[in-house]
């Protein structure tokens, strides 16, 4: 990308869940794009099976390890030059980093709402914090602002940012264009793209789209609404649904 540092990093994501989610699938992915999109490197670390991993996301095995990233940096010497992304951090990550470290480290845990201080574990084991600001972000923000700081040479106040979007969900009938009724408030910062919208994984809104139609259609089978109600009956009942989910999402 034009703007970038000639500059190789390595970019670790320790994960620190037992299973591999679909959104996090999704967002490994992204990651392992930007990387190599970037000239640097994606390693994701600490899986339980990383032969499984590589079925899941077609990642190649290279950047698929079963080994923790305390083995992969084992004296204090190396971890000196990893910088763990860290709302804990000494300080906020800055454009001179890039030369400061070589390797930036990221618990795949960033997208909690709340977040949880799982970092922490990461934390304990002697590398250096830095911070991306107080909001939350997923964990392909966090990679992707943290390569803008570190390869771009923007500083954080510099990069536009899209806080707390809601997005605007396909119609119920399986049309490509939004419904104005249907969406979703995400409890995360995102860098703006140049269409000024949040930038997302590829395919992460067909995955809220389908889990929250796998939550609407559990419900309504329980109610027993699909098989007492005319089918415009339940399409507006299913749309009424929606409005009601995203208005307590965006209440909480």
């Amino acid at each position: 990308m034009a703007g970038e540092k000639a500059c190789k990093h390595t970019f670790i994501v320790e994960h620190l869940d037992p299973e591999l989610e679909e959104w996090q699938a999704l967002e490994y992915k992204t990651i392992h794009q930007e990387c190599e999109d970037s000239n640097s490197q994606f390693i994701l670390s600490g899986l339980t099976d990383p032969d499984n991993a590589h079925k899941r996301l077609g990642l190649p095995m290279t950047s698929l390890q079963q080994q923790g990233v305390e083995k992969m940096y084992p004296t204090p010497e190396a971890r000196r030059r990893v910088c763990l992304l860290d709302p804990k951090g000494e300080k906020d990550i800055c454009p001179e980093d890039g030369e400061e470290f070589d390797a930036f480290l990221f618990g795949g845990i960033l997208g909690d709402d709340p977040p949880r201080d799982r970092t922490g574990e990461l934390r304990s084991k002697g590398f250096v914090g830095r911070r991306l600001g107080p909001e939350q972000m997923t964990t392909d923000t966090a990679a992707r602002v943290t390569r803008i700081v570190v390869q771009q040479g923007k500083r954080l106040d510099e990069i536009p940012y899209v806080d707390r979007p809601d997005i605007q969900l396909p119609a119920a009938d399986g049309e490509s264009a939004p419904n104005p009724n249907e969406s979703v408030s995400m409890p995360f910062k995102y860098v703006k793209g140049e269409d000024g919208k949040p930038v997302m994984p590829e395919g992460m809104v067909k995955l809220l789209v389908d889990d929250m139609d796998k939550g609407i259609d559990d419900l309504l089978t329980l109610r027993q609404v699909a098989s007492s109600r005319p089918s415009k009956d339940y399409d507006d009942l299913r749309r009424h649904i929606y409005e009601y989910a995203s208005s307590v999402e965006q209440s909480t």
